[in-house]
């Protein structure tokens, strides 16, 4: 008797932490994300075609936001899922759709910076606004393919005589495995690996810029043509600045990104592939929440590497106009194979 009391007690008190948790993380969201799409909008930032990726990932940050952690904050809260079946099947849909958008807007910005940086002359060539208008369409579109499998897996069921839950079917024993594994796979894995790669070419691409500019200095024409009117259309010093900027923007992105969501997916495998994991420890837990804080750090990063975003963050916090200090803030280039912020 004195085990279960014990035990009820410190399930409370874990369903009490899951909500504080649940309830900072979409606050933090909310709030910067919110702060950083009224900065774009506000001042048509949103016209560059870099800034339309900082606009369409807060745009996907807000969803991961109102569609995962508000409703799974509700769930916690009353303990069971207050809704009818296609409540149930509507908000797992967008919970991973919010998943997959937030995770593939970063993708596709790495894939861009991979294209503006390493092929400048196709990227000219291709056109700015087509090019990265399909970027962001395809992560869009992605994220709301991959996400349907969520309306036939959950449904809500009877798990206990008179007691229904919105849960999982899986039609083999396996069926959890293979889900955990694929979501896995197809939100941080993969994207990690997409990320990786561009960076490294772009790190390559950078370190033979800056390479051939002293070959340049040294004798000019002593390089291959091909060679000169490659780095004669880099734009010098100003280009590799802004490309080394966007670099170590993305660098911080995907670090966070990383250690976001490494810990809530090894947490998932864990539960999915051992038989008989710690599911309610704390610990064990409160980790499954924590994915969701990428969502609440991607608007101050990229809010502290731009240059123009940040001085009118800075203003709207403080509640001053952008005419008290016009012509103090820098513009962004919106040259096609440039990255200034």
């Amino acid at each position: 008797m004195g085990t279960n009391v014990t035990e009820r007690e410190r399930d409370a008190l874990l369903a009490v932490a899951e909500v504080v948790v649940l309830a900072v993380i979409l606050v933090m969201a909310l709030l910067g994300n919110s702060l950083v799409l009224t900065v774009l909008l506000r001042r048509r930032l949103h016209h560059n075609p870099l800034h339309q990726f900082m606009l369409n990932l807060c745009l996907a940050d807000l969803a991961v936001a109102l569609f995962q952690v508000l409703p799974q904050l509700v769930w916690d809260a009353k303990g069971r899922f207050p809704g009818p079946d296609f409540l149930c099947r509507l908000v797992k849909y967008l919970q991973v759709f919010g998943m997959f958008a937030s995770s593939y807007m970063i993708v596709a910005m790495t894939v861009d910076r991979y294209y503006a940086i390493c092929c400048p002359l196709q990227a000219h060539r291709g056109g700015a606004t087509h090019r990265f208008n399909t970027f962001i369409l395809v992560a869009w579109g992605l994220s709301l393919l991959l996400s349907l499998p969520q309306v036939f897996i959950f449904s809500r069921s009877e798990v206990a005589p008179g007691v229904y839950e919105c849960w999982g079917n899986f039609a083999e024993s396996w069926g959890l495995k293979a889900y955990v594994t694929w979501m896995t796979l197809a939100v941080f894995i993969l994207p990690v690996l997409i990320i990786t790669v561009c960076q490294v070419k772009i790190f390559k691409e950078i370190h033979n810029n800056l390479y051939l500019k002293s070959e340049c200095h040294l004798s000019p024409s002593s390089l291959p043509r091909t060679r000169r009117d490659s780095h004669r259309e880099a734009g010098g010093d100003g280009v590799t600045a802004a490309m080394s900027k966007t670099v170590k923007m993305t660098l911080v992105i995907v670090l966070v990104y990383t250690l976001c969501w490494a810990p809530f997916f090894s947490v998932q495998l864990w539960a999915a592939w051992d038989p008989d994991p710690p599911e309610n420890g704390a610990v064990f837990t409160l980790l499954m929440l924590l994915a969701s804080l990428n969502s609440c750090t991607n608007p101050w990063i990229y809010s502290a590497f731009s240059s123009s975003v940040s001085p009118e963050l800075r203003l709207l916090l403080l509640c001053r106009t952008h005419s008290q200090h016009r012509g103090s803030f820098p513009n962004d280039s919106t040259s096609t194979h440039t990255s200034n912020y």
